[in-house]
């Protein structure tokens, strides 16, 4: 009752002290509050931290490594048509297919490019008939990929509408006649299927 202010502040301290002491001291005993991570989970997070760069140049390294490796999976893939690893563009149902289709066929446009240079040399030729003649194949040229590339848009719409009803066919005709255009033998992925061959 005659106790000085200083002194009830300082057993008010006191007691406070003692509560969060107990809060904050745990016995041995009790529970942790989280499982024990099994052998294996530590052994990997340990595994993890040795394996984390120590310097921005091994950093920039293995990244390098990591880059390295993936490219070279997609080559692989591309080559062998392992759809995991394939490109994002390439990949999916509806784009195989596409290439499938193409790939099935003959195209006008994949002789584009051996046409072409024929056209050039007998333009270069300083023959008023053959330059004709050189004038008038690249209108037939011209006139067959377009005509040619239109049927193949038709059939493989009808074809994608058919077989994938459901799914996402959008730039799938677009990416089927830039294929075309390509030589058969420099086509990525390489063609799965022989010509004639119904996809």
């Amino acid at each position: 009752m005659f106790r000085s202010r200083a002194k009830e502040e300082k057993a008010q301290a006191a007691d406070k002290a003692l509560v969060t002491d107990s809060t904050q001291t745990r016995h041995p005993e009790a529970p942790k509050g989280r499982p024990t991570p099994k052998r294996s989970e530590a052994q990997t997070q340990r595994r993890s931290v040795a394996n984390t760069p120590t310097s921005r140049k091994e950093a920039a390294k293995r990244q390098r490594d990591e880059r390295r490796a993936a490219l070279e999976k997609q080559r692989q893939a591309l080559a062998g048509g392992d759809e995991r690893y394939l490109p994002a563009r390439d990949k999916g149902p509806v784009r195989k297919f596409a290439r499938d289709f193409i790939d099935s066929r003959f195209n006008v446009a994949e002789f584009f490019l051996p046409m072409a240079v024929v056209i050039l040399v007998l333009s270069m030729v300083q023959v008023g008939a053959l330059q004709n003649i050189a004038l008038l194949l690249w209108l037939v040229v011209i006139v067959l990929i377009v005509l040619d590339s239109v049927v193949t848009s038709v059939r493989l719409k009808k074809r994608l509408a058919e077989r994938f009803p459901d799914d996402n066919r959008r730039g799938a005709v677009a990416y089927a006649l830039m294929r075309s255009l390509q030589m058969r033998r420099l086509r990525l992925p390489k063609p799965q299927v022989k010509r004639g061959e119904r996809p």
